[in-house]
């Protein structure tokens, strides 16, 4: 063995520390790609649920101070009301599907018994100063069934959106039913809905799309990548090992491969 000694050395210890650390470093970044591939294929599976359930009547789903559960989210739901037109809000710093910066108009729906939804009719575009409260096209007028996709309450650590105090009168930054509730005075159903139907008609707030699919599969080809990686690392080093030991041994057989020197 001693000539595999130059393994010793400072710099094969380096060398091989090195090594050591990326396996288990790769196969975690593997393990978490797994998860993320789990997630993202039950996330998938419970929207496309949601979305191909017939619609149901929103109360059945959510009462005032629900909090919208994962099965619950994007199911469809009907509800039968008025708009209030008269307090409703303006989301701040939304885009629509081309990446414009808009707002999303969230109005009040009082229900036949009362009770408030909060429904999501839609963005528009933030033409002039976001500081003042923008034109915002009509509802339907009077009696009204909407359709729509319900969601969960908004909040930073889901969002990402950050709470900002002091904004413009009637402009938000999250859509959350306990603060409405309290602005609005009113008993509010937990979450929201984005409006689906009645389809636009002319100048009014453009539907939101839907969810979409998230791409699981480039996650599980991650975990796979990362785990080939880490297989790859000890071939690799056993590679440079060997190709080190012959180096050597060829450095060491030169002198002797010469041929002799005649005497003089």
């Amino acid at each position: 063995m001693h000539r595999y000694r130059f393994l010793l050395t400072r710099q094969w210890v380096i060398l091989t520390l090195v090594a050591l650390l990326l396996i288990p470093t790769m196969i975690w970044l593997g393990i978490w790609q797994k998860h993320r591939y789990e997630m993202r294929s039950t996330r998938n599976h419970l929207v496309a649920e949601a979305l191909a359930a017939a619609p149901v009547p929103v109360e059945r789903l959510s009462s005032p101070g629900h909090a919208v559960t994962r099965t619950e989210k994007y199911r469809r739901v009907t509800a039968t009301g008025t708009f209030d037109t008269a307090r409703e809000v303006v989301v701040r710093r939304r885009v629509n599907a081309d990446d414009e910066v808009g707002f999303h108009v969230l109005t009040p729906f009082v229900l036949t018994d009362g009770k408030v939804l909060l429904v999501n009719r839609g963005w528009i575009p933030a033409n002039g100063a976001q500081t003042a409260f923008p034109k915002i096209p009509a509802p339907p007028a009077g009696r009204t069934t909407v359709t729509g996709r319900l969601m969960a309450d908004e909040t930073t650590a889901a969002s990402g959106i950050k709470e900002i105090k002091g904004l413009p009168d009637r402009q938000i930054m999250l859509i959350n039913s306990a603060e409405q509730a309290r602005r609005l005075n009113a008993q509010v159903l937990g979450g929201y809905i984005q409006q689906t139907a009645p389809e636009p008609k002319g100048d009014t707030p453009e539907l939101l799309s839907d969810p979409g699919k998230e791409d699981a599969p480039l996650n599980y080809a991650y975990m796979i990548q990362w785990w080939l990686f880490a297989a790859g690392v000890p071939y690799g080093w056993f590679v440079l090992v060997r190709r080190e030991d012959r180096s050597r041994a060829e450095a060491a057989a030169q002198p002797s491969e010469e041929p002799a020197t005649a005497g003089v």
